[in-house]
């Protein structure tokens, strides 16, 4: 049997603390029928410009596929949290945009969001959280 290295140590922790952490969000953000990949999709959508985003930059800020932010975006559509509209300077590429039914419920989420991360994370301090933060980002 082989020894994963310190480094690779750290990976695979991190992937699981990922998990677990997904899923914990999960749960609580289920309560605004949505799911964390969905409120990050919220989240984007609230930072950009006019609200909007073409679906291969949400696939980027997710890091999942075009396809995966499809099948990610099509249930918010129909829920109507997010709305396609065409491009008008490329008709292959479609646009979402963040509607105000979608921006109540981020809003909403956002809290519950809020009080869930500090209650996964009671003790880090704030230089902790910002070591870690800097170390993640260069990855």
């Amino acid at each position: 049997m082989m020894n994963l290295s310190e480094s690779m140590s750290l990976l695979a922790a991190l992937q699981l603390a990922a998990v677990k952490a997904s899923k914990r969000l999960d749960r609580c953000l289920s309560l605004h029928g949505i799911s964390f990949n969905e409120f990050l999709a919220l989240h984007f959508l609230s930072e950009a410009h006019l609200n909007t985003l073409n679906r291969t930059e949400i696939a980027e800020y997710l890091g999942i596929t075009a396809s995966g932010a499809t099948r990610l975006l099509n249930p918010m559509d129909k829920n109507r949290l997010v709305e396609k509209q065409s491009n008008p300077r490329d008709a292959r590429v479609s646009l979402v945009k963040l509607t105000e039914t979608g921006k109540q419920v981020y809003k909403d989420a956002f809290t519950s969001f809020q009080h869930s991360a500090e209650s996964m994370l009671p003790e880090a301090r704030q230089y902790q959280i910002e070591t870690v933060l800097s170390f993640l980002n260069k990855l």
